[in-house]
């Protein structure tokens, strides 16, 4: 009997386009891959043909051999950016002849699992000195198969189930795929750091910047008693669930309440919303400088909200150097609550615990704040000496 050992196959995505500097990118998704799998055992992970393989370390107790493990092994390896596709492969050697018995028992063990009726084999044949072509061995394993168990038939164009051959430095037979995230590896293209929110389109903007490489810190504004230490949890717990597919977050907790009383007293009601989203940005900016980040991260969306106008935003742009990040600015609710959904924030960020921009509200804020009414409500406010205080007792958290 053909002897096989499970491996788990990871299809690569845009990265396969890059040109000189391909290896640094494929570098880094390995070691983010082995990242997410440390926890259930050692692996041997490589490259090889445009595809990464996950193997087992040691032979003796192959992890991969438990389905349960090996299933959510490939879930964890799914939220790693970069990755198309997953999928548990079994992999051995021999000639045709070991194809044809192991296709066999695949659909032997398929049936047992989950009844079918119909099937298609697909072949990729990598090692051009395989005697026959592809087509040849999906045909002769479809005849075979039709043989041996007369109660299925082949549909090309929407069967039960497609089984997937590869001929390449070994023989690989599977059929499920777990549909993984796309993107570029966390950390190939810089570190941003996200201005974290309980909201929705905050944990969603994070995770969009990671998509396309970015390693994520956050900060979070906290005005306790105002807002409560259930809304900080929620937002330590929205930073777990992103940090699945960002990598380890640096949280950094800003005790904002004296700030945000002091905006309160002192800024004209009608700009408080922007004089408070000016000074955030500024104790951001000094965050960001010193966790190495080079660029901020928000949620926000043109036209959402009053901090949110055209006008505002330009306003909100003068007091930094740095870039500002703003994935849904383009998009509607629905789009933010769709992904929020998909990547498992969306029930935490409804729950309903206020955040700081919620409290000490101003109940006619400007929607067209020109920069005339920006000097005139900043005139005698400190601003220095708020970002100082901001900046003071940070608690800092590590989440992974």
């Amino acid at each position: 009997m053909t002897e096989f050992k499970y491996v788990v196959l990871v299809r690569m995505g845009e990265i396969a386009l890059k040109g000189l500097n391909r290896g640094r990118f494929e570098a880094r998704l390995t070691r983010n891959i082995k990242s997410a799998i440390s926890s259930y055992g050692r692996f041997h992970i490589f490259q090889r043909q445009s595809r990464i393989w996950i193997e087992d370390l040691y032979s003796e107790q192959p992890v991969l051999d438990d389905q349960e493990v090996a299933g959510q092994i490939m879930r964890s390896v799914s939220k790693v950016f970069g990755i198309v596709s997953v999928s548990l492969v079994r992999k051995f050697s021999g000639d045709m002849d070991n194809i044809r018995e192991m296709a066999v028992r695949f659909i032997e063990d398929r049936l047992r699992e989950q009844p079918f009726d119909t099937f298609k084999f697909e072949t990729k044949r990598g090692d051009k000195n395989f005697p026959l072509l592809s087509p040849e061995i999906s045909g002769d394993l479809g005849g075979l198969i039709l043989e041996r168990f007369p109660q299925l038939r082949v549909d090309v164009n929407a069967p039960d189930l497609i089984v997937y051959v590869e001929i390449r430095d070994a023989f690989y037979i599977y059929a499920d795929k777990v549909y993984a995230h796309r993107g570029l590896p966390v950390g190939s293209s810089g570190k941003g750091l996200l201005m974290l929110s309980g909201g929705i389109d905050s944990p969603v903007a994070g995770y969009m910047m990671a998509s396309r490489g970015m390693e994520i810190d956050a900060v979070y504004y906290h005005s306790f008693p105002y807002t409560s230490d259930k809304a900080k949890q929620k937002v330590i717990d929205l930073a777990k669930i992103i940090s699945q597919y960002c990598g380890p977050i640096n949280l950094n907790i800003v005790n904002f309440t004296e700030i945000q009383k002091y905006l309160y007293q002192n800024s004209p009601q009608d700009m408080l919303t922007i004089t408070m989203r000016r000074i955030m940005i500024r104790i951001a900016e000094k965050i960001a400088v010193q966790s190495h980040c080079k660029a901020l991260i928000t949620g926000e969306s043109l036209g959402q909200v009053a901090s949110q106008t055209i006008d505002a935003i330009v306003l909100t742009n003068e007091v930094t150097n740095m870039p500002i990040f703003r994935p849904l600015i383009g998009v509607d609710k629905d789009y933010a609550v769709q992904i929020a959904r998909e990547i498992g924030t969306f029930e935490t960020s409804i729950l309903p615990f206020e955040d700081c921009c919620t409290v000490f509200v101003a109940k006619h804020p400007q929607t067209k704040p020109q920069r005339k009414h920006m000097e005139f409500a900043e005139r005698f406010l400190e601003i220095d000496d708020l970002v100082n205080k901001g900046l003071e007792g940070i608690e800092r958290i590590l989440i992974e």
